[in-house]
């Protein structure tokens, strides 16, 4: 059993500025809160745009299936340019490009702030979307690098900012924007100007991490597999991440609308109540990769996916307070999935930590796009209290988490 590594507050190592993640010989922890910080930011801003949607409904009398193709204008730019970001940093590391993407979001959100027609909502939605693709791969990576070899525990520091991010959108959508109107989004520029300070230094740092050598760091254990065992574990992983997803579209989405179709609840309450469920999505995702470390990634894959199948079948028959409890419940199991998944995954494919970063992100998000679309033509269709009933039963999709070879458990003290 190895000992725990120590920390460090993020020195650099020297290397040549080409190659491959060497991670660092101690945990960077700097480092990984800093990314974890730009993350949080990074979501903050993105979730506005979720948080609006409600607004955007009402101002613009947009149908539900303009509201997923906001969705889906957002999620096709982060997701189909995230694995060849990837692939091009695998081969040609730009750290510091980190920070050009977060200037994207910037502009993305001056233009939704400006706004006033549905086509210039949808530009707006792309180009965040642009400063997505850019910034998760790439960050992924360093998060890798500054591990130490705790890759479950990097994963989801640098996740749980994400979440949290995500968690605070909706409140201040009710808080600030909601108030003052769809011209103060343009405020957070601010915020994007700050994380674009910390990725330039934090590009600097991760200059030092790339050096020519395969990955040293000891998680090659998967990469003794042949081939088509690899790719196959890689196509259970996409299909365990559609079925999170397409339910996470269900909530993300169209959870303020459910909550009001169905409660009657106001809108600035029903964006407090998503706030909830995020919130324990962050929590939910900080847990997920240090039990990852300790029992294995696959089970906590089985227990996240499957898991959560007893109360996504009892959602959509409960009270509204139940519907609060569950919903949070499924948040903190749900999103426990994600950093044993992405770790999973780099170890079955050791030296493309950044393409299967990108591909396994890029796949999130664009499987979110796309069930927001077709989750709000059915919601038009059908009603939105049905969609929560079908996509009751996606957990089901767990089931095929008995397919992915068994890994072995890395308990680090």
């Amino acid at each position: 059993m190895r000992s725990t590594p120590p920390i460090d507050l993020g020195s650099p190592i020297s290397g040549v500025a080409t190659g491959e993640v060497v991670p660092a010989r101690r945990t960077a922890v700097t480092v990984l809160i800093a990314l974890s910080i730009c993350h949080l930011l990074n979501d903050v801003m993105q979730s506005l745009l979720v948080a609006l949607y409600p607004v955007f409904k009402e101002d613009y009398s947009l149908t539900f299936s303009q509201v997923g193709l906001l969705a889906f204008a957002f999620q096709l730019t982060a997701s189909l340019l995230q694995p060849v970001v990837g692939w091009y940093t695998d081969r040609k590391p730009r750290p510091r490009f980190l920070a050009f993407g977060m200037g994207c979001t910037l502009v993305g959100l001056l233009v939704l702030a400006g706004s006033d027609e549905y086509w210039l909502l949808l530009l707006a939605s792309s180009i965040i979307g642009l400063g997505s693709s850019i910034f998760h791969p790439e960050s992924s990576r360093v998060a890798r690098a500054a591990s130490g070899g705790r890759h479950g525990l990097a994963q989801s520091v640098f996740q749980v900012g994400g979440n949290a991010g995500s968690a605070l959108g909706p409140l201040l959508a009710a808080f600030v924007v909601l108030p003052r109107g769809q011209g103060s989004v343009a405020w957070f520029s601010v915020v994007a100007l700050l994380a674009m300070g910390m990725l330039w230094w934090v590009g600097s740092w991760a200059k030092g991490q790339f050096t020519r050598p395969a990955e040293s760091d000891g998680a090659a254990q998967h990469a003794r597999l042949p081939r088509k065992k690899v790719i196959s574990a890689i196509a259970v992983l996409i299909v365990l991440i559609f079925s999170k997803y397409m339910y996470l579209a269900a909530l993300v989405s169209f959870y303020t609308f459910y909550l009001i179709d169905r409660f009657s609840v106001p809108v600035a309450q029903a964006q407090v109540y998503l706030f909830v469920f995020l919130g324990a999505m962050a929590a939910g995702t900080i847990i997920g990769g240090p039990v990852g470390d300790r029992v294995g990634r696959k089970a906590v894959i089985w227990t996240s996916i499957l898991g959560i199948l007893p109360f996504t079948l009892a959602l959509p028959y409960v009270g509204l307070f139940w519907t609060v409890v569950l919903t949070a419940i499924i948040g903190a199991v749900l999103a426990s999935a994600f950093p044993a998944i992405i770790v999973y995954a780099q170890e079955l494919v050791p030296g493309r930590v950044g393409v299967i970063s990108g591909l396994f992100f890029g796949f999130a998000f664009g499987m979110g796009g796309l069930a927001a679309v077709i989750l709000g033509v059915v919601a038009d269709w059908k009603g939105i209290v049905f969609v929560y009933q079908v996509c009751s039963f996606l957990p089901l999709l767990g089931l095929v988490t008995i397919l992915l070879p068994p890994d072995e458990p890395r308990v680090l003290g």
